[in-house]
């Protein structure tokens, strides 16, 4: 922020500069100019006056030369004098004859012999003068004597024109350098607090307790955005901390009941008449499935309150870990669990959120799958092909968990995702809050989760997360392919 209000302060006082100085720089060449001009043209017509009373009283021989060498050393030029006829009567400077001869073919002096003045000025770039020469004609009672011609050296008036300039140039440095230091110490002022803002919302936002910005600097707007920030920072610390306090004292008052709930009920069974015995084994399915409702809701509400970093995570292991452990479950019900884990190299996923969705899907899929039926779990590479060389689109990694089971609608696979909700026909035990939790999850990872129909008439489960390792260019057509599979291990069916 503080180069940007620089480079604005710096920006606009360039523009008043060039705005100021462009024209008066050249203001000041034109007048310098003008000056030189006017006077060049006075002297030669106040030695073409006395020209013409020296030829009219006959001393232009003794007189005209001395005059010449006087008025050149005062304008530090050249001044030549020539008759009627076009013939050198007097010069400041040793002529040759040549040139002498060809004075009156000189455009200047040809037009002062025929009456008229004339000022030729030849100026440089910037408006300095280079060059002037003057011609006036010598005239007495409307009869021609002859001719004043005039050069003046210019090279001082460009000097100082260019002296001027370079002075501008100068003083706009200084005025630019003194707008830097105010400019500089004004946007530190303005943007200190801002960013003791910044940084103080980003340790927020990284699951920090943020410090409480200063409210004494910077102009009276940002002070109140941090008088504002201070309020807010304070009331979510006051609500994280009673969301907390909330997680942890719902999870010692719930289970506690719940299990002294569940333990009468398995001491009642003895006691209870062989027609009762289903609704006493309802009553502990549904304190099992209550249970199992809080431990999901108070596992949210943790997950909703933290604000974990991602992390890389070998998924690989993480699925050959989850497959050794649910295994004998799967066979224990007659289900075959298939895994298909190759180099997909880590992702990366917040600390547990990926044993959390394999154990949640893998639940499912054994409550939705009949016997002699297979689940499978199978991780693929996705990487994306690059378009440009500093292309940097990121690779995933695909955790597909697919089952055999009844599978679901597209309307019943839009609305997996929400609490509470369950399939119609759905096996008993579920809470509704597995797949909500799986997509929580999957998103405080950056990635995402949805839902497929099977080929073979289940459900696929796709949990899209992304690679810990660099962008790599795909190759071939297909940049969405399979893991390498190990060896030893079956096809995927159908």
């Amino acid at each position: 922020m503080t180069r940007r209000l620089l480079l604005s302060y710096l920006s606009l006082a360039a523009l008043v500069l060039l705005c100021l100085e462009i024209p008066l720089g050249f203001v000041y060449s034109r007048s310098e100019r003008e000056r030189v001009v006017n006077a060049a043209k006075d002297e030669a017509e106040s030695v073409s006056a006395y020209a013409s009373l020296s030829l009219s009283a006959g001393r232009a021989e003794r007189e005209l030369p001395r005059r010449v060498m006087h008025c050149a050393e005062r304008i530090g030029g050249k001044v030549v004098i020539v008759d009627a006829s076009g013939a050198l009567l007097a010069t400041s400077h040793p002529r040759a004859a040549v040139m002498s001869s060809n004075l009156a073919s000189r455009p200047g002096i040809a037009a002062a012999l025929r009456g008229a003045p004339t000022v030729d000025v030849r100026t440089s770039t910037i408006g300095g003068v280079e060059y002037l020469s003057v011609a006036a004609p010598i005239q007495r009672d409307a009869r021609m004597q002859g001719a004043v011609w005039l050069t003046v050296p210019t090279q001082t008036v460009h000097e100082r024109v260019r002296h001027v300039w370079l002075l501008l140039v100068l003083g706009g440095l200084g005025v630019l350098t003194a707008v830097t230091a105010v400019g500089f110490a004004i946007a530190r002022w303005a943007g200190r607090p801002i960013r003791e803002l910044e940084y103080a919302t980003h340790e927020l936002a990284e699951g920090g307790r943020a410090t409480p910005v200063t409210m004494t600097k910077g102009p009276p707007e940002v002070r109140r955005l941090a008088a504002a920030f201070n309020r807010t920072a304070a009331r979510l610390a006051q609500l994280l901390a009673a969301q907390h306090a909330f997680a942890g004292e719902a999870s010692h008052q719930l289970k506690t009941p719940l299990a002294a709930l569940r333990l009468r009920l398995e001491n009642l069974e003895p006691n209870v008449a062989a027609r009762g015995r289903g609704s006493l084994a309802a009553a502990v399915t549904e304190t099992d499935r209550l249970s199992r409702m809080v431990e999901g809701l108070l596992a949210m509400a943790r997950l909703e309150e933290s604000a974990a970093t991602p992390g890389p995570v070998d998924v690989g292991a993480v699925c050959a870990e989850r497959h050794r452990t649910w295994q004998p479950l799967f066979e224990r019900q007659g289900v075959s669990l298939v895994l298909f884990a190759g180099s997909v190299g880590p992702v990366l996923a917040v600390p547990g959120a990926v044993e959390q969705i394999v154990d949640n899907l893998l639940s499912n899929a054994l409550r939705a799958s009949p016997s002699d039926s297979t689940v499978t779990m199978e991780l693929r590479l996705h990487v994306p092909a690059r378009r440009a060389l500093r292309d940097a689109r990121p690779a995933w990694v695909d955790l597909h968990i697919t089952d055999e089971g009844p599978g679901m609608t597209a309307e019943q696979r839009s609305r997996a995702f929400d609490r509470f909700w369950r399939a119609p026909g759905a096996p008993k035990g579920g809470t509704g809050l597995g797949l909500s939790l799986v997509q929580r999850l999957a998103h405080a990872s950056g990635g995402e989760a949805s839902l497929h129909a099977a080929a073979a008439g289940g459900l696929d489960v796709v949990i899209r997360l992304p690679s810990a390792e660099p962008p790599r260019e795909a190759h071939g057509p297909a940049a969405d392919r399979p893991a390498q599979r190990k060896r030893g291990l079956p096809a995927l069916r159908a």
